[in-house]
């Protein structure tokens, strides 16, 4: 049977009784079975996860309250990040011409 709360206020529950962040695996299992959900859910539940302001997503798979974190570990920089441009430049080559073949 379906729990009243969603699977992201039963998971800010759960991690509100802890003393430190979590494994996503376990964090899991323990709302799972609160919700009732079978895990056909859980690539949902993590979707939710991430988008959910009150959750900070740490290394090694844990995730923790963004208000028990300094910005810092649940930021990034966005500054340092280079974007690649996925277009290759264009270039004249003779390899590059296109004969019509109706033309000859």
């Amino acid at each position: 049977m379906a729990s009243a709360k969603s699977m992201t206020d039963i998971a800010y529950d759960v991690i509100s009784k802890k003393k430190r962040a979590i494994v996503f695996p376990k964090l899991w299992e323990e709302v799972s079975k609160i919700y009732g959900a079978s895990n056909d859910k859980i690539a949902q539940f993590y979707s939710d996860l991430t988008l959910d302001s009150r959750f900070a997503s740490l290394k090694d798979n844990k995730w923790d309250l963004i208000e028990r974190r300094k910005f810092a570990e649940s930021h990034v920089d966005l500054s340092e990040i280079e974007l690649e441009d996925d277009e290759p430049e264009e270039t004249e080559d003779e390899d590059d011409i296109i004969i019509d073949k109706d033309e000859y």
